[in-house]
């Protein structure tokens, strides 16, 4: 079972893991991939065997753009995971991907979660966050093929409005 380091954590992936080891495979070739549902060809972010839309456990890999806006994000402000406390603060984001906004409803679409970085791989100052900003996946390439998405800002022209929260 390989075992990687990303900023002094250990993250172990079974060759046996159906659920992880294609993403990290993909990811080591610097591809973002998501589930596909095989009965109703919806695509999904979240971890878990069965398709939140029709209940299916029937999925193939599927390759994305990794482009999209933030959804929603958090600035974390204080970490209890020694290895990320000179990082704080630091922003996670949902992205909202580009694939299938407003898929199967309205209120729906295609949303993962990573860490928001800058040119340097560093976090993203706070003030450039907001919802709605435009991102595009990057990837963190460790040691021994270890690599892992993350996103940052393209500069792009946002869709609609942009929201930040003002302290």
């Amino acid at each position: 079972m390989p075992t990687y380091e990303y900023r002094g954590q250990l993250i172990s992936i079974s060759d046996a893991d159906s659920e992880y080891k294609g993403y990290f495979e993909a990811a080591s070739a610097h591809r973002l991939v998501v589930k596909k549902c095989s009965d109703c060809g919806l695509l999904r972010g979240e971890p878990g065997p069965g398709c939140p839309w029709c209940t299916s456990l029937a999925w193939e890999w599927q390759e994305v753009s990794g482009k999209g806006i933030i959804y929603s994000y958090q600035i974390v402000a204080h970490t209890v995971i020694p290895s990320f406390r000179d990082w704080a603060p630091f922003p996670i984001v949902l992205v909202e991907l580009d694939e299938q906004r407003g898929q199967p409803d309205p209120g729906d679409g295609l949303r993962i979660t990573a860490n928001l970085v800058d040119a340097d791989m560093e976090p993203e100052r706070e003030e450039n966050v907001a919802i709605g900003k435009r991102v595009e996946v990057v990837f963190f390439d460790g040691e021994d093929g270890f690599s892992l998405p993350q996103f940052r800002l393209t500069g792009e022209v946002p869709e609609n409005e942009v929201w930040t929260h003002q302290a």
